[in-house]
């Protein structure tokens, strides 16, 4: 995990206990004697790719620092119905109360990685990367964005914070490409920020006035098609990094892929995912 993701992270698991245990896990409490000790294993019961396994200890810890865990499997892997991922031992009433908040973060989060490596097995023949979007959960943006890399793609920016990336409405707002780029390079002069900045296109012709503004690390081709994604490339020739987005699905990503464009962003990585099946179970 990279450090700037932990307090993000910390944070999430924080709100996850509060929302799922309150005041006390009653059911456990009721009828588990607290000195009670058991062990469980994590249970794949779905094809796909595995992520969250480095979440899920953390969970585990924070809830009783005293659970020992014994991994099997890591985060990246392939598995199938029957694979063990992970033996965790403990108190049972601690291994109760993590159950579901360890289980609904690992099966999304395997979901997200699942989905991804189908889009991204289908052109790592190709030079064009697979990127994510913002179309994430709220507060589940940084594990989503960590399963998709875990899958094999590529993260675009976190948020609105690590990027700016004119689209449309700036654009239109600002009253046109070049005063929306001058704009952001006269704000980051202004404020000592180094962020990169990427630029929407509607037409070739935009392509122009990006590069009569100058200063603009990514070219975004919004909504072209694959032929005319091929010409916009060869407008660009190298000058700067190139994406293409909207619309773009499973069935027509290797088309776009094979114009040279360097990334695709496919917000279905992240918002159109089926969760892998998987439990917890006591052995």
């Amino acid at each position: 995990m990279k450090p700037e993701y932990k307090p993000f992270v910390d944070a999430l698991i924080e709100l996850a206990i509060r929302e799922d245990i309150g005041d006390g896990d009653h059911t456990s409490l009721c009828c588990i004697p607290a000195t009670e000790k058991g062990r469980m294993r994590l249970l794949c019961k779905q094809e796909g790719i595995l992520a969250g396994i480095e979440i899920a200890q953390l969970v585990l810890r924070r809830l009783d620092p005293d659970m020992q865990f014994e991994q099997i499997l890591r985060d990246g892997d392939r598995v199938k119905p029957g694979d063990v991922a992970f033996y965790v031992s403990g108190r049972l009433q601690s291994l109760l109360q993590a159950e579901r908040i360890l289980l609904n973060i690992m099966q999304r989060m395997s979901g997200v990685a699942t989905q991804t490596a189908v889009y991204a097995n289908k052109i790592k023949d190709l030079h064009t990367k697979v990127l994510d979007t913002r179309k994430t959960t709220p507060g589940m943006r940084v594990l989503d964005k960590m399963a998709v890399k875990i899958g094999g793609g590529e993260n675009h920016r976190m948020g609105l914070f690590d990027m700016i990336l004119l689209k449309d409405n700036h654009i239109d707002f600002a009253g046109g490409i070049r005063p929306a780029i001058e704009g952001a390079k006269a704000y980051l002069k202004a404020k000592g920020k180094n962020i990169p900045i990427e630029c929407e296109v509607r037409s070739l012709e935009d392509i122009d006035e990006v590069f009569a503004a100058g200063g603009v690390d990514r070219i975004m081709f919004d909504n072209f098609t694959p032929e005319l994604t091929r010409q916009a490339v060869a407008k660009v020739a190298g000058r700067c990094e190139t994406e293409s987005s909207g619309g773009i699905t499973l069935d027509t990503l290797r088309e776009y892929a094979e114009t040279g464009v360097d990334f695709i962003s496919v917000g279905a990585l992240t918002h159109q995912i089926k969760s892998l099946d998987m439990s917890l179970k006591a052995c």
